[in-house]
């Protein structure tokens, strides 16, 4: 494969360009970057030197050129910057500031793992959480500060326990949820993985006939900061109940690892009135009071209330 400098050399002698090199690089040595990167090295550069590397300063001069008009360069996202190489003059191509902030975009995406989540919390954020003033109750406010506390303080040097909202649907948890996810991966370069418990519940079943349950199982325990959301919407079997939500907050209770939660119910009513009666509608109050104490461990109940967000379009 040609060198660009090779292509170049070649576009110029087949446009004829030849009998014009004088006044070419008049234009290239009067480009005040060129200029500029020959009077900081002219210690180092020698007429012979310049001369010899016409093709590398018109390079950097030409693709300087169509990134200023927004056209294809040789290398899309990276700018020619002038440089000296082995005693002569080379150029080399370094990210744009657009590709490092596309990139750490990306980066912060990846951070953020989630499972059967709706879209809209990719662009969730602690900024945009109170849409309306309107809807600005003060359980909505506690709930704001308690997030932007555990934001700023997380990681420390001592286990700090997540959240867990409850509240009628819409008034936010799951935005909310999004927007503390969102901020730990973009100022602390923290991961977290959201997932979407009914859901996860039913992955995990149909996970047993590809014999997948303790991967999928590994990979969510150990997740540095977990959310389980619309925890108690679905009825739960007595295996995804005990050898499922189960082991994974009693693995995240002992690791001390951040756990966070939404739900229609408060605690009390999410023992009492879901984990302790299973799918076949046996009553197991003492289970659910042993999941519940991990639960309390890992969390702290914060009650929202307010209007349906969702139905407001």
């Amino acid at each position: 494969m040609k060198s660009l400098s090779e292509s170049l050399q070649e576009v110029m002698k087949n446009r004829n360009v030849a009998a014009n090199v004088t006044e070419l690089m008049k234009r290239v040595l009067a480009d005040p970057d060129v200029k500029s990167f020959l009077m900081q090295n002219k210690e180092q550069i020698s007429r012979e030197m310049v001369k010899s590397s016409q093709s590398k300063l018109y390079e950097f001069y030409h693709e300087k050129q169509l990134r200023a008009k927004g056209e294809a360069t040789v290398a899309p996202g990276y700018s020619p910057q002038l440089v000296l190489n082995s005693g002569q003059i080379d150029v080399t191509y370094v990210p744009t500031q657009q590709l490092i902030e596309k990139e750490r975009q990306r980066h912060i995406q990846r951070l953020v793992r989630s499972i059967n989540m709706p879209k809209f919390i990719q662009h969730a954020s602690l900024d945009n959480f109170f849409i309306d003033e309107e809807h600005q109750t003060a359980t909505r406010m506690a709930a704001l500060k308690a997030a932007i506390e555990f934001t700023d303080s997380y990681p420390a040097d001592h286990f700090i326990p997540g959240l867990y909202l409850y509240g009628n649907f819409g008034v936010g948890k799951t935005y909310l949820l999004g927007a503390i996810a969102n901020e730990l991966a973009k100022k602390k370069g923290v991961a977290t993985t959201m997932l979407h418990f009914p859901s996860f519940a039913v992955e995990m079943r149909n996970s047993i006939k590809s014999n997948s349950t303790s991967a999928k199982l590994e990979a969510v325990k150990k997740a540095p900061v977990l959310m389980l959301d619309d925890i108690g919407a679905d009825a739960m079997s007595k295996w995804v109940r005990d050898d499922v939500l189960g082991i994974i907050l009693e693995y995240r209770m002992q690791e001390e690892l951040p756990t966070f939660f939404s739900s229609n119910f408060s605690m009390d009513e999410l023992e009492k009135n879901h984990l302790a009666i299973d799918t076949q509608g046996d009553h197991e109050p003492l289970k659910a009071q042993r999941i519940m104490e991990r639960v309390k461990f890992l969390s702290r109940e914060m009650p929202m209330t307010g209007e349906n967000l969702r139905s407001k379009g």
